[in-house]
């Protein structure tokens, strides 16, 4: 959703706008995750949703259009393109509190599993809800989400695993993005588990994602992308190039969640051109060589490893000097990372992997919207781009990372459209 009247945000004491001097519009790797476009005193047009001139006030002041604009004073606030969320499960009903305090007890992920919960455990409520239900709670995530300055969110289904419930989900997803202005990205993850009614036949259950499911996704442009939980206890190698390759054939982007729990080689799955491949915990030096050379993003999602109280956390800093491109998310969902905040992703991001604030930044805006093939809309502050940008109560952009527990977010905006604020402004 856009709006019609022409904003002029004044005297932001940063405004970080990501710009590539080389008009390169592949992902930023290596030491270009540092380089953030920093204007002193800053400020951004905006006309029709579009981003129309970026510069110092005074510079920006003088456009034919910045006299007839409604100003917005961006004094003593840090301003940034909104956060690219790329990697959300917010198609649930309810928090999974019983897997929460079994893995304080010392469970561990697969224990839980084992003993019905898990991804298992969500199933029920989204079989048994309505689309309607489904929906509004989407849009509550999103809320949330904007409220913490995020403005782009891919959203996956994964919690029905049968062809109706997620189709339903998918739906929910389209239902949920027209009710928010913010901008969705629809991914079909039937392929997360295998549902108890096919744990004795998975293969059955694989034939349904590629037979019917994908076909159907496609066919409604209910789904983007496809995605494929490819590790111990979800879905085999094999089984998934068969699923990535249906995707393929019916015009979807791929990406897929792989070595989260398990060491995995990833140039079978590297085969399909994957957007993004996510978690990389155990990621192998060779593998880390072969991304380096390639377009596929690595999305780490810290959140998740610090939720599951794990002692390791995705070799950040290690992809990053092989030159491989990284992003962050928030892997939002209800097992495993039940938050909503990029700015605690950022945190995490810095303490927990070594990333530079400003890496971190760059992940979780540019870097993102290439984990969804959308930077040239996305990821930056630039004419011609959509008008997604958030403002935060800091004087310099390391306090994004540095405060952590807490929401600095004064006022998000998406395609110009004021889509969040923070508690404090509320």
């Amino acid at each position: 959703m856009q709006i019609d009247r022409t904003l002029l945000l004044t005297h932001a004491a940063k405004l970080l706008t990501l710009h590539n001097a080389a008009g390169d519009p592949t992902p930023r790797r290596s030491v270009d995750m540092r380089e953030l476009g920093i204007v002193e005193d800053g400020a951004v047009l905006i006309a029709n949703g579009k981003i129309v001139a970026v510069g110092t006030t005074d510079e920006v002041a003088k456009h034919e259009l910045a006299r007839k604009a409604e100003e917005i004073d961006c004094s003593h606030t840090v301003v940034l393109p909104g956060f690219v969320d790329s990697h959300t499960h917010p198609v649930f009903t309810a928090p999974r509190l019983i897997d929460f305090e079994k893995r304080i007890a010392g469970a561990s992920y697969e224990e839980i599993a084992e003993a019905g919960g898990g991804i298992r455990a969500s199933l029920r409520g989204v079989r048994e809800a309505r689309r309607q239900e489904l929906a509004k709670h989407i849009v509550r995530g999103f809320d949330e989400m904007a409220a913490f300055g995020t403005t782009t969110v891919e959203c996956k289904s994964g919690y029905g695993l049968n062809f109706a419930a997620e189709m339903k989900s998918l739906e929910a997803i389209r239902e949920a993005s027209h009710q928010w202005p913010g901008t969705v990205v629809p991914t079909l993850l039937a392929a997360h588990v295998v549902p108890p009614e096919h744990r004795e036949n998975p293969e059955e259950y694989v034939r349904i994602i590629i037979e019917d499911m994908i076909p159907t996704a496609a066919k409604l442009k209910l789904a983007s992308f496809v995605d494929v939980f490819c590790d111990r206890g979800a879905f085999t190698v094999a089984q998934s190039r068969r699923i990535l390759r249906s995707a393929v054939d019916h015009n979807l982007g791929v990406r897929a969640h792989v070595c989260q729990l398990t060491p995995a080689e990833l140039s079978p799955l590297v085969e399909f051109h994957p957007a993004s491949l996510d978690h990389m915990d155990f990621v192998n030096d060779q593998d880390i060589a072969m991304l380096s050379k390639l377009d596929t993003v690595a999305t780490l999602l810290p959140a998740a490893n610090y939720f599951l109280g794990l002692k390791d956390f995705p070799p950040a800093r290690k992809l990053i000097d092989s030159g491989v491109a990284v992003a962050l998310a928030t892997d939002y969902n209800p097992g495993t990372s039940p938050t909503t905040s990029m700015q605690f992703v950022l945190s995490a991001a810095c303490t927990h992997m070594q990333m530079s604030p400003a890496e971190a930044i760059m992940a979780a805006t540019y870097n993102g919207a290439c984990a969804l093939r959308l930077q040239g809309r996305k990821g930056s502050l630039e004419p011609g781009k959509d008008a997604d940008l958030a403002i935060f109560d800091a004087s310099d952009y390391r306090e994004l990372a540095y405060w952590f527990g807490m929401n600095r977010c004064r006022k998000t905006f998406c395609s110009g459209a004021v889509c969040g604020q923070g508690s404090e402004n509320k």
